[in-house]
């Protein structure tokens, strides 16, 4: 099961590479599939940094908890998510009904943070 977990966790970190490298590198493509439209050179730098950087933190601190066997890197990352879940939670009760890409994304939020602390726990419990 701690394989299976640490496997998922990479896959994550993978997924969470990509999607940083490409807010970095093509903000304006990557802006239209979350629904964001950049007007100025200030949201283009909001996306690159902001997005970018949370995507590119989170795969550097699932390398860094899976490498080094340090699970509270990896409750970081599931502190992130469930933080990002609570904020569309909020959307949700004060935005009105979600856009199914949302509610997608919103599931593998909680998904997320719910491997990182199985893994984080296994990490634990197997030191």
């Amino acid at each position: 099961m701690t394989m299976f977990l640490k496997i998922v966790s990479g896959l994550f970190a993978l997924l969470f590479l990509f999607m940083g490298a490409g807010f970095v590198l093509d903000p304006t493509g990557n802006a239209a599939s979350v629904g964001l439209n950049p007007l100025t050179e200030h949201g283009l730098n909001t996306l690159r940094g902001d997005l970018g950087g949370l995507f590119l933190a989170s795969t550097t601190l699932i390398g860094l908890g899976l490498f080094l066997r340090k699970g509270e890197l990896l409750i970081a990352v599931a502190v992130l998510m469930l933080c990002i879940a609570v904020g569309r939670v909020i959307g949700f009760a004060i935005d009105g009904n979600p856009a199914q890409q949302t509610l997608v994304a919103f599931g593998f939020e909680i998904v997320i943070a719910g491997v990182m602390i199985a893994t984080s726990r296994r990490l634990v419990a197997s030191a």
